[in-house]
Parts: structure tokens; sequence; C-alpha cells
């Protein structure tokens, strides 16, 4: 039976300042010793294939919880967001083979793996073939991150749970329903119910655009042990395009057709 542990609520009060993570001082990385692979044999079990588990079994579709509230906005983000929803529908730019950031990308409907290694936690993707690495060696968050699509994550364990913080997420369709700001943080905590099923829950933290963390609820995992991550090409077959004016459309007829 897993451990009882606080609250999201309480964790991220704490958690605000990055504490735990920036006084940790800059490491260099160095080979791995026999006592460091030691140390992962004694961590939990997240090594495998995992698919997302939707409704009461495991399908190709994204689990969570049960509904959760709305984002708390700031004046000026709550301002934003309605001057965002007067506008026109943006392009799905993800129809396009771009890849949805941090958070979407964790729940996309295609299997991941996870591979635990010293100082690290890589997620091999199989949606758009994307690999997330979570840096568990004790390095801080960076202070002027580069902004990319999944930013920098850094992770720290607590007793079974694994639980990381990431930082510099650009500005790309990432399955948020409000604006954000350069401060947007995301917080996963990752832990197994059982040696086959894991739980992650997310957060949100914005002091700019969120007048509190916003929780997104919980997704559940199942391992499959005899599965292997497929490759993904996104743009074969692909079928969507984007015009001159950068509107984007898609092509209906069937690429691999007989000439008439």
């Amino acid at each position: 039976m897993r451990c009882s542990r606080p609250t999201v609520v309480a964790f991220l009060a704490a958690s605000l300042p990055l504490a735990p993570f920036a006084a940790a001082q800059k490491l260099t990385r160095k080979a791995p010793t026999a006592q460091d692979w030691a140390a992962i044999a004694k961590l939990p079990d997240f090594n495998g294939v995992w698919e997302m588990v939707f409704g009461g079994g495991a399908a190709r579709g994204g689990g969570r919880s049960a509904r959760v509230a709305g984002p708390s906005l700031t004046p000026a983000y709550a301002a934003k967001a309605q001057a965002e929803r007067a506008q026109p529908a943006r392009e799905a730019e993800t129809a396009n083979c771009l890849p949805p950031g941090l958070p979407a990308i964790m729940g996309q409907p295609y299997p991941m793996e996870f591979l635990l290694t010293p100082g690290q936690v890589t997620i091999v993707i199989e949606a758009y073939t994307q690999v997330r690495h979570i840096y568990t060696d004790g390095r801080p968050l960076p202070e002027d991150p580069d902004p990319t699509f999944y930013g920098t994550s850094v992770g720290v364990w607590e007793r079974d749970t694994l639980v990381t913080q990431t930082v510099g997420l650009e500005h790309v369709p990432r399955g948020l329903s409000f604006p954000y700001s350069d401060k947007l943080r995301v917080v996963e905590r990752f832990w197994l119910t059982d040696p086959d099923t894991m739980t992650i829950e997310t957060t949100v933290i914005d002091p700019e655009a969120l007048a509190m963390p916003y929780s997104m609820g919980t997704r559940t995992l199942k391992r499959h042990r005899n599965w292997t991550i497929a490759e993904y090409v996104c743009e074969e077959n692909n079928r969507n395009f984007v015009d001159a004016q950068g509107k984007a459309g898609i092509h209906l007829a069937n690429p691999e057709a007989s000439p008439k």
C-alpha cells in the first residue's frame, strides 16, 4: 500500500521558492559507479512501456481523474483570456506535425517508455517520436532557461514518489485552456499504486497568470511488459498543408490510390 503523502496545496506552498532544487549545487556529470546502479535498484520500478488508461480499461486514450475545476486567473490574464476567445480559432499546429508541449505530450493516446538510469529518468514518447529528460542528479533548475516545447525538468525522489518541476516553456500549444506567462512551471508527481499501475498528478503554477496553483488532476497508466515503442513518423502520409497565407488545409485524395 502506498504511503500517505501531503496534499498538493501543502506541497506547492512549501516548494514555491524551489528550495529543494535551488539549494542544490551545479554538478558535473560523472560516470556512474556500481553504487549508483545499486541505488537505482532500490527505487520504485518505473522501467517499461506504459499506456494511458481510459474509462474502465487500457486503451489508446487519455485516462483522467474526475473533472477538476477551472483555473483561477489573475485579473490581467482573465482579460487576456477573454480577448483571445473573441479572436478566430487558431489552426491546430499539431495537424502539421508540430508536437504538443508539456503537459499535453504526457496525455497522448500512444505508449511511452520510462527508463531509469543514475541521475536521470528518460521518457520516450511514441507520439511524434519525442523524448523527455528528467534530471535527478541534484542539479538546480536553471535561472534563465532557453524556452522549449518541454522545458527543463529536474526531479527529486520523495520516498516512493518522483516529484518533477519543469521551467523554460515556450509559448506553443500545450493543452492549457488559458494564456500563460514565461514564469509557467509544471509540477508532476509520479508514483506506483501497484506493480503495473502508475499515477501522474499534474499541477501548473504561474504567478503572473494564475491566482493560485491549478491542479489538472491525475492520469493513470498501465504497464505492458511485452510492448515496445513503435516508429512514429508524422510526415509520412501526412495530408495536411499550409497555404501561402498560413491557412491550414487537408488533401482529401488517397495518396496511395492508383491514378485513373
